[in-house]
C-alpha cells in the first residue's frame, strides 16, 4: 500500500465538460468506457444505498435530491440504486425527482434480486417472475422506460442461476436496460451467468483495506473487459478519516455490526488509517479523495460507487476524479 501522488495545487474545481448524447454522460478525458458497451461513466459514481435513509440516521427527500445535483454538479454522471435500497423505494423515488430535467445526463444504474419481505427481512432471489416484478417497480419508481446498467443484486439459491441469467438477457433483448452486470458473484458464478447473458460490469467490495478481490474477481475481470465497480471505497467511512479510536455508532447505524470495526481487527484498521493519513497528507490532499484515487487507479476498476449523505461529502469525494489523473506510484 505504499503509494503516493503528485501534490496538487489546492482548491480543485469543477471540471472541464461537455455533454454529448442521450444518456451519455459525461465527455471528458477522465471519463471510461463501462466495459465494452457504448457508455462512458466517471470514475466516481454516487453509491445512492445512503440516500434511502436507512443505514446511518434519516434523511429528508430535500436532502437526498441536494446531493444528487452536487454529484451531477462535481461532474459525476454515474448513479447506482436498487430495488431493495429503501422500504419503499426512497433511494429510486428520489433519484426520479433529482433528474427529472438532467436524465441526459445520467448514467443510471439499479439492481434486482434483493428485497424487504413482509417481517421487514431482507432476502434473495433470483426467480424470473419475482425479478420481473421488482423491475417493473423500479421502473416506475425512477420515471423511466429503460435503465443503463441492469445488475443481479446478489447471488440466490431458489433457482438455478442460469434461470436468472436468462431474465436478464431477455431484459437486455428487449430494451429494459442497455447492459447488465453482476454483483457480489464468484467467479465460478459469473461464468455460469456469461454463458447465457454479457456481462458488462461487475460490482464488488474493494478499498485500501479490503482487497481480497484480487485474487481471483479482478484479474478475471481484467482479462475479459469486464468492469470492475468498487463498492466501500472508503471502508464504510473508515479511510474517510472522520472517526476516533473510541468512536461509537447509534443504535440506527448498520455500521456497529461491522467486521471494520470489531475485535482486533478494529485496531489494525485505526491503525493503518493513520499511516495512510499520513502518506496523504504528504502529497497535498485529504484521505477520503486520496483513498478513492487509489482504488480508481487499480488496473481494472473502472469505476468507486461513493455513498453521501451532504453535498460537501460528495463534492470532496468527487476530486478524486481528477487526483487520479495525477496519480503516481513509487518505485
Amino acid at each position: 500500500m505504499d503509494r503516493e501522488v503528485r501534490s496538487l495545487q489546492s482548491g480543485i474545481g469543477p471540471l472541464d465538460f461537455q455533454w454529448s448524447g442521450r444518456h451519455n454522460a459525461l465527455m471528458n478525458k477522465f471519463q471510461r468506457q463501462l466495459g465494452k458497451s457504448d457508455l462512458c461513466v466517471s470514475p466516481v459514481a454516487l453509491g445512492c444505498w445512503p440516500l434511502a435513509g436507512m443505514t446511518s440516521g434519516s434523511i429528508s427527500d430535500e436532502e437526498a435530491i441536494a446531493v444528487i445535483h452536487a454529484a451531477l454538479d462535481s461532474g459525476i454522471n454515474h448513479l447506482d440504486t436498487a430495488y431493495a435500497y429503501g422500504r419503499g423505494g426512497e433511494s429510486e423515488v428520489r433519484i426520479a425527482r433529482a433528474i427529472r430535467a438532467r436524465r441526459e445526463q445520467v448514467v443510471l444504474a439499479t439492481k434486482v434480486g434483493v428485497y424487504w419481505d413482509a417481517d421487514g427481512s431482507l432476502r434473495r432471489s433470483g426467480n424470473p417472475d419475482l425479478l420481473r416484478q421488482h423491475l417493473h417497480e423500479s421502473l416506475r419508481r425512477l420515471e423511466v422506460a429503460e435503465v443503463d446498467l441492469l445488475y443481479f443484486h446478489a447471488p440466490a439459491d431458489d433457482v438455478p442461476l442460469a434461470d436468472t441469467a436468462s431474465f436478464f438477457r431477455e431484459m437486455l433483448d428487449t430494451g429494459k436496460t442497455r447492459t447488465v452486470g453482476v454483483s457480489n458473484l464468484s467467479v465460478e458464478q459469473m461464468e455460469v451467468f456469461a454463458a447465457v447473458c454479457p456481462i458488462t460490469a461487475c460490482q464488488v467490495r474493494y478499498n485500501l483495506l479490503q482487497r481480497d478481490i484480487e485474487a481471483e474477481i479482478l484479474p478475471w475481470c481484467r482479462e475479459r473487459q469486464i468492469s470492475v465497480v468498487a463498492y466501500e471505497p472508503l471502508a464504510l467511512g473508515l479511510l474517510a478519516g472522520k472517526f476516533s479510536r473510541d468512536h461509537v455508532f447509534p443504535e440506527n447505524d448498520w455500521r456497529r455490526s461491522s467486521p471494520l470495526f470489531s475485535g482486533e481487527a478494529r485496531t489494525r484498521n485505526f491503525d493503518a488509517v493513520e499511516d495512510l493519513r499520513a502518506k496523504a497528507a504528504a502529497a497535498g490532499c485529504e484521505l477520503a479523495p486520496w483513498a478513492v484515487a487509489w482504488t480508481i487507479t487499480r488496473p481494472g476498476v473502472t469505476v468507486a460507487l461513493c455513498g453521501a449523505k451532504r453535498p460537501d461529502q460528495i463534492r470532496e469525494t468527487a476530486t478524486a476524479i481528477r487526483l487520479a489523473d495525477s496519480w503516481v506510484e513509487s518505485a
